[in-house]
C-alpha cells in the first residue's frame, strides 16, 4: 500500500493533465513536467528553467516571502522591493505619529539615508526546494494509527532538519519540511532571512487605501495598493541585523518593469506565497464553516470594529494607534461575509457532495481499495465531533484573547515570573523598552475598557457554562453579576493598564505586585478555558487528518487524468491565466481594466475612504502622465484569472516575458468561494497596474530618482 501511495504522488510530477489554465496553485518543480506545455501555448515565451532553475539563477529569486504573511519582488540590482500598500501597512503605521502621519500623507525617503528601518520586518527568500516524501515516509505504513504516524513523521522530519541545517551550504539558513495533498508528499524548502527592511515610500491612504472596507474584494477597483522597501545586507551580502553600516543587497535578479501595458487575452502568471487553501474540504466541513465559523466571526468582529471605528474617527492618535489592528480584522471579516454568500449561491456544498458520492462508490467497487472505504465517514464523525468545542475555543479566541487587549497585556508577566533574583537591571529595560514599542504604543486601555464590557456578555450568552473561564465565578459571587463593574474593576487596579504602571512596577522589583495583579488572574482564567476546548478540539482533529489524508490519496488515484494540485500552504507557487473581464450577474458585464477617471467617479470628500489628494486631482485634470498612461487615459488596475489567495498579496504579476506590469492584492466578491472551490467564469485576480505604481512615484511623489534603477523596457 506505501508503494501505491508513493507511485500516485510520483504520478503528479510526471503527467501532463487536461486542465485549466487559470486554476492551480502550482509547484515550481514540476512546471516543467506539468505546465510548461500549455503555459506556453497560452503565449508565455520563456522556459521552465527562466521560472525555476534549481542549479542557477531564475525569476524565483526575486520573489520573497514579505514580513509573517506576504510577498514581494526584488526589482533593481540594489534590493528595491515592491509589495503591497496593505502588506506594509503595520511597518507604516508603526512609524507613524500625530506629528508625521505617513497613513494619510504618505511618505518618500529623498535619498537612501532617509529610507526607515523597522525592527522586526524581514524577507525571506527560498535557496534550496527538494522532494523529500520518500525520506520521511521511509517505514511508516499507510495503515499506521494516526497517533503514531505523526509521531513517527515528526521524528523523520527532526532528522531531516538538522541533518540539512548541518549542511555547509545551507550554513545560517532556516529549513522546513512541509506536508502536500493531505500529508502524502513532504517538500524540504531552506530560506534566507533578512532582517534589516527599510521603508523607502509609501503613497497615502487616499492612494493605497482608496475605498478602503467598502471596496475591499470588489470590482471594479482604483486602489494604488502598493509600497517600496529596501533589503540590506553586510557588505558581505549577508544577512544582518540592522545597523548603519550595512549596505543595500546586491540582487543576483531581479524583475524587468514592462510599460507594454495589458490588453484582454495577453498571458499573465503570478508567483508567490498563497497562505492557505481547503481544495479538498468535504460537504461536513461546509457546513461547519457556514454554521459555526463563519457566523461566529462576523458577529463577534463586526461589534468590536463598530465600537474601535466610533474611536478611530473622533481622534486622530487614536485612528493611527488601531489603523494596522482594525485593518487586518476588517479584511477577514468582510472575507467570511462574502465566503458565506458565494458558498451558499455557487452551491458548492451539492457540488462536494457528487464528488463524495462518487468516491464512495469507486472505493467501494474494489476490494483493493478497502483502505480508502472509511475516510469520508472518519471526516464526518471528527468534524460531528468538534463542532462543539471549535465554536467555543473559537468564541474565546475573538472575544477575549483577540478581542480583550488587557489578556496581551498581563502577558508582560511571563518575561518575569521565572528567576526574579537574578532578573538583571538591563534586562528589566530591555522589558520596559520592548514592551512599549510592542504593544503600548498602540494599545488605549479605556478603548479597550468599552471592548470588555461588550465582549464578557457577548461570550457568556453563546457558549455553555460550563466552558465558561472561571472569573464569571467571581463576576457572579464578588459582583453580583454585573460584569461592567468586574470590568472597571480589572482596569483601574490592573498595573497592566498603561505602561506608565507596568513599567513603575517592573524598576521597582515589585514582582508579588504584578504576578498578583488582578489582570494575571483574568488571563489564567481565559487560558485554562481555552487549553480545555482546544484538547478536546485536538481529539478529533488527529481522526480528521487520518481522513482526510486518505480521502486525498484516494483522489488522486481514482482521478488520475484529471487535475490536482496540493492547497495552499505559504510555499511559494505559481498560477497562471489570461487577462480577462467577467460577467458577475445577469445584464452586468466588467471590463478587465480601471483608470483614473474611475478614481475621480468615486469621490467623496465627506467620506474618508473615499477622499482624492489634491495633487492627483490636479495631474488628472492637467493629463500630466508622462509615458505611463494610456490613449488618454491613467490604467489603475486590471484582472486575470489568476488562482490566487491571502499570503499572494504583493505578489508580481508577470507578462509573456516574465516582466512585472502589476501587483496583486485582491480577489473579487463574486468568487469568496475560491479557497474552496474555483469557479473559472467568475474567480479574478485583482492586480495594480505596474504603470499606475510608477505614475504615483514619480509624477505624485517626485521620487522619480527612484526609477533610475529599475530596468524598465517597452
Amino acid at each position: 500500500m506505501k508503494k501505491l501511495f508513493l507511485s500516485v504522488i510520483a504520478a503528479v510530477f510526471v503527467s501532463t493533465f487536461a486542465a485549466r489554465a487559470d486554476e492551480g496553485m502550482w509547484l515550481l518543480p514540476a512546471l516543467r513536467a506539468m505546465n510548461i506545455v500549455d503555459m506556453q501555448s497560452k503565449g508565455l515565451e520563456i522556459t521552465a528553467e527562466d521560472i525555476y532553475n534549481a542549479n542557477g539563477n531564475s525569476l524565483k529569486d526575486a520573489i520573497v516571502i514579505f514580513g509573517g504573511g506576504c510577498t514581494g519582488e526584488i526589482v533593481s540590482p540594489d534590493g528595491l522591493l515592491f509589495t503591497n500598500h496593505h502588506c506594509g501597512y503595520g511597518v507604516i503605521q508603526a512609524l507613524s505619529s500625530v506629528e508625521n502621519d505617513f497613513l494619510k500623507y504618505g511618505f518618500w525617503a529623498k535619498d537612501r539615508s532617509e529610507e526607515l528601518p523597522y525592527d522586526g520586518l524581514s524577507v525571506t527568500f527560498v535557496r534550496h526546494i527538494e522532494d523529500v516524501t520518500g525520506m520521511v515516509l521511509a517505514g511508516i505504513e499507510p495503515t499506521l494509527p494516526q497517533v503514531e504516524r505523526e509521531e513517527r513523521l515528526a521524528e523523520a522530519i527532526s532528522a531531516l532538519t538538522e541533518e540539512y541545517s548541518a549542511r555547509p551550504e545551507f550554513a545560517g539558513m532556516t529549513v522546513r519540511v512541509n506536508s502536500f495533498y493531505g500529508g502524502n508528499m513532504y517538500i524540504l524548502f531552506t530560506y534566507e532571512i533578512y532582517k534589516d527592511v527599510r521603508l523607502v515610500g509609501t503613497p497615502p491612504n487616499s492612494i493605497g487605501k482608496f475605498g478602503a472596507d467598502t471596496d475591499n474584494w470588489m470590482w471594479p477597483r482604483h486602489t494604488g495598493d502598493f509600497s517600496v522597501f529596501r533589503v540590506y545586507a553586510d557588505k558581505d551580502g549577508k544577512p544582518a541585523e540592522y545597523s548603519p553600516e550595512n549596505v543595500p543587497y546586491q540582487s543576483p535578479v531581479h524583475l524587468k518593469i514592462s510599460l507594454r501595458g495589458v490588453e484582454e487575452g495577453d498571458y499573465a502568471m503570478v508567483m508567490g506565497f498563497p497562505g492557505s487553501t481547503q481544495r479538498y474540504m468535504t460537504s461536513y466541513e461546509i457546513d461547519q464553516v457556514l454554521d459555526v465559523d463563519f457566523p461566529n466571526r462576523i458577529l463577534i468582529r463586526g461589534m468590536r470594529q463598530d465600537i474601535l471605528r466610533d474611536a478611530m474617527y473622533a481622534d486622530d492618535a487614536v485612528r493611527i494607534k488601531y489603523a494596522a489592528k482594525f485593518s487586518s480584522s476588517t479584511n477577514y471579516w468582510k472575507n467570511s461575509i462574502g465566503m458565506a454568500g458565494a458558498l451558499v449561491k455557487l452551491g458548492v456544498k451539492e457540488q462536494k457532495r457528487t464528488q463524495e458520492d462518487a468516491f464512495r462508490a469507486w472505493a467501494a467497487a474494489d476490494p483493493s481499495r478497502a483502505v480508502y472505504t472509511t475516510a469520508l465517514d472518519k471526516i464526518a464523525e471528527a468534524v460531528g465531533g468538534r463542532i462543539p468545542s471549535a465554536h467555543t475555543s473559537q468564541y474565546m479566541a475573538e472575544t477575549l484573547m483577540r478581542g480583550v487587549e488587557l489578556v496581551t497585556a498581563a502577558s508582560l508577566a511571563a518575561s518575569v515570573q521565572s528567576g526574579q533574583d537574578t532578573i538583571s537591571d538591563a534586562y528589566i529595560t530591555r522589558v520596559v523598552n520592548n514592551s512599549q514599542k510592542n504593544f503600548y504604543k498602540d494599545y488605549e486601555p479605556e478603548l479597550d475598557r468599552k471592548v470588555a464590557k461588550v465582549m464578557l456578555p457577548l461570550l457568556r450568552e453563546n457558549i455553555p457554562a460550563e466552558s465558561l473561564p472561571s472569573f464569571y465565578g467571581v463576576i457572579d459571587s464578588e459582583y453580583g453579576g454585573d460584569v461592567d463593574a468586574y470590568v472597571d474593576y480589572l482596569f483601574d487596579n490592573s498595573i497592566f493598564a498603561t505602561h506608565t504602571k507596568f513599567s513603575a512596577a517592573l524598576e521597582a522589583r515589585e514582582f508579588d505586585r504584578i504576578t498578583s495583579d488582578p489582570a494575571i488572574a483574568f488571563r489564567e482564567s481565559v487560558q485554562e478555558a481555552f487549553q480545555a476546548a482546544t484538547k478536546e478540539l485536538g481529539k478529533w482533529n488527529e481522526l480528521y487528518r487520518e481522513g482526510h489524508r486518505l480521502y486525498v490519496a484516494g483522489l488522486l488515484e481514482m482521478e488520475p487524468d484529471k487535475l490536482h494540485y496540493p492547497d495552499a500552504n505559504f510555499t511559494i507557487r505559481l498560477t497562471y491565466g489570461t487577462v480577462k473581464p467577467y460577467k458577475p450577474r445577469d445584464a452586468v458585464w466588467y471590463d478587465y481594466w480601471t483608470t483614473l477617471t474611475g478614481v475621480m467617479e468615486k469621490e467623496d470628500p465627506s467620506n474618508p475612504e473615499f477622499v482624492v489628494p489634491d495633487k492627483l486631482k490636479e495631474l488628472y485634470y492637467s493629463q500630466d502622465y508622462g509615458p505611463y498612461g494610456e490613449d488618454g487615459q491613467m490604467p489603475v488596475c486590471f484582472l486575470f484569472d489568476g488562482d490566487i489567495t491571502g499570503g499572494n498579496s504583493g505578489s508580481p504579476v508577470l507578462n509573456s516575458r516574465g516582466e512585472l506590469i502589476g501587483l496583486a492584492f485582491d480577489g473579487n466578491w463574486e468568487a469568496m468561494s475560491g479557497d474552496i472551490t474555483f469557479e473559472p467564469e467568475l474567480q479574478r485576480c485583482i492586480n495594480v497596474d505596474i504603470r499606475y505604481v510608477l505614475f504615483v512615484i514619480d509624477k505624485y511623489a517626485n521620487a522619480g530618482y527612484l526609477l533610475e534603477e529599475l530596468t524598465i523596457v517597452d
